[in-house]
């Protein structure tokens, strides 16, 4: 029932919208999963990955109030369960249903909540799960850059597609708790970090670096930073909304920090504000550890890779390179749970972030789109059979309480379950005594 390190793989089911909303970018369509699902899911077994990150596609499934087409669900699932695969299960990638319209609509987060306890319903035997991808960079690129879904570009756009956002991955935590009460959350969340290009450029890079944390400050119920909170007030958050997340605080403790990190993960600064990729200037394990000193939660390495180049060995060294930090990582004392390659197969048109459908492979895969095998994908196979025994043996003594899914209906679990959901009514008692008492001092 309990494990100490998790290595991971995941199917990339991003679903943004481009064009004003007339072409949707189904990363599922394009890498051809919806067609060879079973050969991916065999793949798993051949590098011996026991963990998957995956979801069904959110505008294919969830069709209006209350209705659903499970189909493509129950089929891809119930082979996950034959196999005994791990999932944690990614509900909503950058993007929503036609009906729903994007992130801007105030009804977003009731109508997901719903969504994610149905699933919960129809497979109860799913413990983990990423309710909504990389909050920050869903608002960032959809409401801020004006790249996917509403396209706009302001603060206010911005600050009202993140509260949307974290306050449906919030409801939607609650929700599942509701049918799970053991369920664990990881919250994959991009790790980022602005470095000022100049002395000039040093107040918009503190600036920054205090909005990278906006999400997950959220999500966990931490105040925010002075300038962050007039920030959100000035852009359309009000008092009530603020605290709705402050009075959901009891939530982290059924979470895990998924800390994601790319090569562009970090940025140089200009005086203007504007910034450019910088490359892995301090690296995953610096950066992890600045999140980690702020929320203390255990962490996953839930995504990163490397486009194969002309060498082909840009990848594996990649690999490496993000390996050496995870150990770093643990070396230091941060209690880490799991790494993720991130993803299973290569991806379609990330060298432009999605926003143009230029039909392009993005060469990231452990396999390409033939499914053949890459270099990384059999160095990382290579990884994971010598550090799988390695790492238990040095174990600093955390755990991860997951079940696997053909164990679910057993004893133990059962028996965990209910005193979780025991704690689950406490923790529901102290938010509404702490909700009383903010009442109060307003």
């Amino acid at each position: 029932m309990y494990t100490t390190f998790m290595f991971a793989t995941g199917i990339e089911n991003s679903i943004p919208t481009i064009n004003n909303g007339r072409t949707r970018i189904d990363q599922m369509e394009k890498c051809g999963h919806y067609k060879y699902w079973q050969t991916d899911f065999a793949l798993l077994e051949e590098l011996e990955i026991q963990v998957l990150r995956y979801g069904p596609p959110l505008h294919r499934t969830f069709l209006g109030p209350g209705r659903y087409d499970w189909s493509f669900a129950d089929e891809t699932f119930g082979e996950l369960h034959r196999r005994n695969v791990i999932p944690i299960v990614d509900l909503c990638h950058f993007g929503v249903p036609d009906w729903i319209g994007n992130f801007q609509n105030p009804d977003f987060p009731t109508l997901f909540a719903a969504y994610a306890e149905d699933f919960a319903r129809r497979f109860p035997w799913v413990q983990l799960y990423t309710p909504i991808n990389e909050m920050f960079i869903c608002a960032t690129f959809s409401a801020a850059y004006g790249w996917w879904n509403e396209q706009l570009s302001s603060d206010t756009a911005f600050v009202t597609a993140l509260k949307h956002i974290v306050k449906a991955n919030v409801m939607a935590m609650e929700r599942i708790l509701k049918v799970r009460p053991d369920a664990i959350f990881v919250q994959s969340e991009s790790s980022e970090y602005f470095h000022a290009e100049n002395p000039d450029a040093i107040k918009p890079a503190e600036i920054l670096n205090s909005r990278r944390f906006l999400s997950l400050d959220l999500n966990y119920g931490r105040r925010v930073d002075s300038e962050m909170y007039e920030f959100l007030l000035d852009s359309g958050m009000t008092r009530d909304e603020y605290h709705f997340f402050l009075n959901r605080s009891s939530l982290r403790h059924h979470c895990i920090m998924g800390n994601d990190y790319y090569v562009t993960n970090e940025h140089r600064v200009t005086e203007d504000g504007r910034s450019v990729a910088a490359g892995d200037v301090f690296g995953y394990d610096e950066i992890t550890r600045q999140y980690y000193d702020r929320y203390r939660l255990p962490v996953m390495h839930t995504e990163t890779n490397l486009m194969e180049g002309p060498n082909g060995d840009e990848a594996v060294n990649w690999l490496w390179k993000q390996w050496a930090n995870v150990l770093r990582v643990r070396n230091t004392g941060v209690p880490i749970v799991g790494f993720t390659w991130y993803s299973l197969t290569d991806q379609m048109d990330w060298d432009t972030a999605l926003r143009e459908e230029n039909n392009r492979v993005t060469p990231v895969g452990l396999y390409d789109l033939q499914r053949n095998i890459r270099p990384v994908g059999t160095r990382y196979k290579n990884l994971i059979a010598h550090w799988c025994d390695v790492l238990p043996a040095q174990s600093v003594c955390l755990t991860v309480p997951v079940t696997r899914p053909q164990d679910c209906d057993e004893q133990v679990v059962q028996r965990h379950q209910a005193r979780m959901r025991q704690i689950r009514e406490h923790e529901k008692d102290d938010t509404q005594q702490s909700s009383i008492a903010e009442m109060g001092r307003r």
